[in-house]
């Protein structure tokens, strides 16, 4: 949004300087990008008069010029073809930068005769594109600064350019009136009113306007008048001045002034030219294969969901949007339909960003403009099309209605200290929302039309912090309590998650922070990749899923630092997975990978390559970390992700965990990674929470009675895992036994079976154990793993 100084000043009655205004913008929240100022460059230049100027003798088109400046006679060459006895010129003295030259002066000899100084053009000081020759003033004293001579006869020439960053929630300070308001409730001077209009139509409107009923909600209110006997041609200098400023070209009268509003105050609005439109203007949803010419002489395929204003002979504009270039207002136009209408914010995004029209009409209503201030902005622009074009106007003629915009919130004064901690009075509160246009009824403040970012209480809190300035703000120490030990911050989740973080670190891994959203084809392979987790807006064709695991992060980084010559990686993650789109669907796990090999090359021959035993032992520490029992059984209900034959999970009956193993081979080729790579994820909020809740360790417990250990050895069928026999002995006396393992298999047997041995420690608490003891308990392992296995003791 760009706006100069002195347009301010018309709705802002204020003696703020410009560093002033500026350093307020930035601190109410508009902040600014760039300020132009011409008069910063001038400061140095004076006025200086020219006593005498003689032809050069060895340059037919240079003159030497006697001339009169602060610091007595100097002797000046000039090439400029006005440069004569008697005119009074602008000077620049060796030692000043000349902006539009881009040079620093010095005394030099210009055909063999010296020169102190320039006469500068208006160029030359950036003040225009004028060069054709040196400045002339009518008036003024030797020595005078040019800067001082400029605002008090043409101020227009030095008035600062002041250029803001609109964030997408301020809509209302798209126009000088709405930025003068901020500033004026800051207190930096008077808001002046918007002046009332009404302008009697002293005919009725030739050209009616409707709206299609399926397009309401995307067009809710169209209005407008015909003005006939208009005599359009240039704009007055003050208007094509204005314009220039901020960097728009004047066009025509009738345009000049359209966009006049736009900028002034926040009301875009558009002209057809009566005598090319066909019939009357009816609002419509833009048909299969129609394409308009808009006022940018480019040619548009028009979308289906486009809205569009049409005559009898088709599209004439794209609401909201731009104009067509057919009906466009041009010198030669002396009846025309003045439009203001209200259009819906995200339909007018998606048609400009369709396709890719980037208008100052668009700008402002797809972020919101004032709907209520439609019919005054249509009045106001008759007015000045009437003062500056003549015409008599017709009767307004509209169709639909204008929105609803009324609403109210409760302002408690207190939730401004909580919420910011600014101390405010109430009463400062209160005066605060009503400069801003907030009326206050009770304790209720109704938000103004042209706020639609203001949506509950805190925000209303927002605006009066942002009006008192957050720079108020001071740092204070948080209160701390009076006695005792302060109640833990951390949850036990947290305390959790922090702990096997800092464990899977400890184990050698580089922790790794991945994106949530994956591409559908990872999710896919991890069991994902649904609907409900689906982004309806995705940044990237790689982020349109909420990841199922943490796994396919991992996996893409590997494959990257692989791409980059590096072989060797123990990488992980914790944080959050995604079962569905819904509240509860969410988990948080901790996985790692391990990918290459255990070490560097040595001479000891240490280097192997990584195994499931890798994966289950680091899972199996992290798991010790955040408290999980020991004695968690291993099973093989595996995802289709891990390898079915090098993969387990850990569990307490059906509640799994974490789970280890090898990756599927076919999912490795998909993700792009050379193997092996064995990986392991802890799913940490399911491991049980101890029921006490002290923090101290418990007791250690040691038996003093001697262990006894009992070996067995099981003929079984070729298909039975030994996981299985273990599973049957530690089942078989929970309370005696305390460890079973493998310590033997032997395969090859006549009939095809194989021989597992295992071992049994029998670990007595309260007494010794007798033979009888011993042999029942031997029983029972010897009846579980026959039940279990159909196995058979080998004699």
């Amino acid at each position: 949004m760009k706006f100069t100084l002195s347009w301010l000043k018309e709705h802002l009655e204020t003696t703020a300087t410009l560093d002033q205004i500026t350093e307020t913008l930035t601190d109410l929240g508009l902040e600014v990008e760039e300020v132009t100022d011409p008069a910063a460059h001038l400061g140095g230049f004076t006025l200086a008069k020219v006593l005498q100027a003689e032809q050069h003798p060895d340059a037919d088109r240079l003159r030497v010029c006697r001339v009169m400046t602060d610091e007595g006679e100097k002797q000046i060459v000039c090439g400029a073809s006005n440069a004569r006895e008697g005119i009074t010129v602008v000077l620049a003295k060796p030692g000043d930068y000349v902006p539009g030259i881009d040079v620093t002066l010095g005394v030099g000899k210009i055909r063999g005769i010296e020169s102190h100084g320039m006469m500068a053009s208006e160029r030359e000081l950036e003040l225009s594109d004028e060069h054709d020759g040196i400045i002339e003033l009518p008036s003024g004293e030797v020595g005078q600064k040019f800067v001082d001579w400029l605002a008090q006869n043409a101020p227009e020439k030095i008035d600062p350019m002041i250029y803001i960053k609109i964030t997408p929630n301020r809509p209302d300070a798209l126009g000088v009136h709405g930025i003068a308001r901020d500033l004026a409730a800051r207190g930096l001077g008077t808001l002046r009113p918007v002046r009332e209009a009404r302008v009697e139509g002293a005919f009725e409107c030739p050209i009616k306007v409707t709206i299609a009923p399926d397009i309401a909600a995307k067009a809710p209110f169209f209005s407008g008048r015909v003005l006939r006997g208009v005599k359009n041609g240039p704009s007055p200098v003050w208007l094509q001045k204005r314009l220039k400023a901020i960097g728009l070209r004047p066009i025509n009268a009738l345009v000049d002034i359209t966009n006049f509003f736009t900028y002034d105050l926040n009301r875009p609005l558009h002209v057809f030219d009566a005598a090319k439109v066909q019939g009357d203007l009816h609002l419509r949803a833009a048909q299969p294969g129609e394409r308009i010419v808009a006022l940018d002489d480019k040619t548009y395929d028009l979308p289906e969901h486009a809205v569009v204003i049409c005559d009898a002979n088709g599209p004439e504009s794209i609401a909201g949007v731009m104009g067509g270039a057919a009906s466009g207002a041009e010198e030669g136009t002396t009846d025309v339909f003045l439009e203001a209408a209200y259009f819906d914010p995200i339909s007018t995004a998606a048609t400009g960003r369709t396709l890719k029209i980037n208008s100052d009409a668009r700008y402002r209503f797809e972020r919101g403009i004032d709907p209520n201030f439609t019919l005054q902005g249509l009045e106001l622009a008759t007015e000045m099309v009437i003062e500056l074009c003549g015409g008599q106007p017709s009767h307004v003629v509209t169709a639909g209605t204008l929105p609803d915009t009324a609403r109210a919130y409760r302002l408690d004064s207190a939730r401004t200290s909580s919420l910011v901690g600014l101390d405010i009075p109430e009463a400062d509160q209160r005066a605060t929302l009503t400069a801003l246009g907030f009326r206050l009824d009770g304790d209720m403040a109704h938000v103004p039309s042209w706020r639609p970012d203001i949506l509950g209480e805190a925000d209303l809190v927002e605006e009066i912090a942002r009006i008192a300035s957050l720079t108020k703000l001071e740092g204070k120490p948080l209160p701390r309590p009076q006695a005792g030990v302060p109640a833990p911050i951390m949850t036990p989740l947290q305390v959790r998650e922090a702990a096997a973080r800092r464990q899977a670190a400890a184990l050698g891994y580089n922790e790794c922070v991945t994106y949530s959203f994956i591409d559908e084809k990872s999710a896919m392979l991890f069991g994902g990749g649904s609907d409900g987790v689906r982004v309806e807006n995705p940044i990237s064709s790689e982020m349109t899923h909420l990841r199922p695991d943490l796994l396919p992060g991992l996996l893409a980084a590997a494959a990257r630092n692989q791409a980059r010559g590096f072989a060797d990686l123990a990488l992980f993650e914790i944080g959050p997975v995604f079962a569905g789109g819904e509240p509860g669907e969410q988990a948080t796990q901790l996985s790692g990978l391990l990918v290459g090999a255990t070490s560097d090359r040595d001479p000891f021959g240490s280097r192997r390559k990584v195994d499931l035993y890798d994966a289950k032992a680091d899972a199996e520490a992290i798991l010790a970390t955040i408290g999980a029992p020991a004695k968690a059984q291993i099973n093989r209900k595996l995802d289709g992700w891990w390898h079915p034959g090098r993969a387990g999970n850990v569990a307490l009956g059906p509640n799994v965990l974490a789970s280890f193993g090898e990756i599927h081979p076919k999912v490795l080729r998909d993700m792009d990674v050379k193997g092996p790579a064995v990986a392991f994820t802890v799913r940490i909020a399911k491991v049980p929470f101890p029921k006490s809740q002290s923090a101290a360790r418990p007791a250690l417990q040691i038996s003093e009675l001697q262990a006894v250990e009992r070996d067995f050895a099981f003929v079984v069928d070729p298909q039975i895992e030994a996981l299985t026999l273990v599973n049957a002995a530690q089942g078989a006396d929970k309370a005696l036994i305390e460890r079973v393992s493998v310590f033997d298999q032997f395969t090859g047997l006549e009939d095809g079976r194989k021989s597992i041995a295992i071992t049994a420690r029998l670990q007595p608490r309260d007494k010794t154990l007798t033979d009888a003891e011993i042999e029942a308990v031997s029983q029972k392992i010897i009846d579980k793993v026959t039940k279990a296995t159909g196995g058979t003791l080998r004699g």
